[in-house]
């Protein structure tokens, strides 16, 4: 027999301004914690090195991660040019060094190729996977690792200053699965002087931004209190780019069986993503078709 797991049925998000120097996962595990949650999740993982948004979901808003995860996410970043590591990052071992520094102009110019659907290979330092087993195990190992390009869209690169020819500060607006890293070691390759990430921010994803944020230090303060609860934003939260339809009694029981239940249209069209809520609480996700929403996840609020 499965034993129960602990804790609180509680739902929602919790928008954490992530410190450097912790794992996502390690963050994760502390709001958990702190708000006694049966489950709990995150919506897109940050470097450890890395600072800002890390949106935690618990409850039945894990059910929603994807759409989060999905959305667009934007980065503040420093590179430093003349250096290469084998992190992408100031944490890795020097690789290669270069006497080269673009000028303010080509730096603009080599951006523009950063932009819209682009071929990204991640940093061999990565969580992706090759044969079951994470890349940054195989790395730290001191095993080859090749990696293939994988596709990402990048909205827009925008240079935000130069402090100095060593340094430039960028900001990415990119879709799911981007790499910083990979952007800053590209670039110093396309310019001629290479390059590697000093100083990752993330300063929104999807519907989450920096005003939303409650820092670490305030999670621990307000740990297992009311006052922390009330920091909570709502399940509804992470459904914020999906078209709302409302449903009646009989929809939303349907729906809550997993079945297709009749929805009031107001901005859908046939085959859309979209939820559901009655009374204003979130029954079920799925795709809309012809007055009737057919769930493919259902929540139990």
């Amino acid at each position: 027999m499965a034993r129960r797991k602990k804790g609180r049925d509680i739902s929602g998000w919790l928008v954490v301004d992530k410190p450097a120097g912790l794992t996502s996962t390690a963050v994760v595990n502390k709001v958990r914690w702190a708000l006694e949650a049966k489950k709990a999740g995150h919506a897109g993982t940050l470097d450890p090195d890395a600072t800002g948004i890390l949106a935690v979901a618990l409850g039945e808003a894990t059910k929603t991660v994807p759409y989060v995860t999905d959305a667009l996410k934007a980065y503040r970043f420093s590179v430093r040019f003349g250096v290469s590591t084998n992190t992408d990052d100031a944490a890795g071992e020097v690789l290669d060094t270069s006497d080269t520094r673009p000028s303010d102009d080509d730096l603009r110019a080599a951006l523009a190729g950063f932009t819209g659907d682009i071929m990204q290979v991640p940093p061999a330092f990565s969580a992706v996977k090759i044969d079951g087993e994470r890349a940054y195990a195989k790395a730290r190992a001191g095993e080859d690792v090749e990696l293939g390009a994988r596709p990402l869209f990048v909205e827009s690169l925008t240079l935000i200053s130069r402090p100095n020819d060593d340094h430039a500060e960028l900001e990415m607006v990119c879709g799911k699965g981007g790499y910083v890293r990979s952007i800053a070691r590209d670039l110093g390759e396309t310019l001629g002087c290479l390059g590697h990430v000093t100083v990752l921010r993330r300063i929104w994803s999807g519907p989450f931004e920096l005003e939303d944020a409650i820092t670490l230090d305030e999670v621990e303060a307000m740990a297992r209190t009311p006052e922390l609860d009330e920091r909570l934003l709502p399940l509804s939260a992470g459904l914020i780019d999906l078209p709302e339809l409302p449903t009646t009694v009989e929809g939303a029981t349907r729906l809550r069986n997993g079945n297709p239940g009749m929805v009031i249209s107001a901005d859908a069209a046939f085959g859309d993503l979209a939820w559901a809520s009655f009374q204003g609480q979130p029954v079920a996700v799925g795709v809309y078709k012809a007055g009737e929403l057919h769930p493919s996840r259902v929540f139990n609020i």
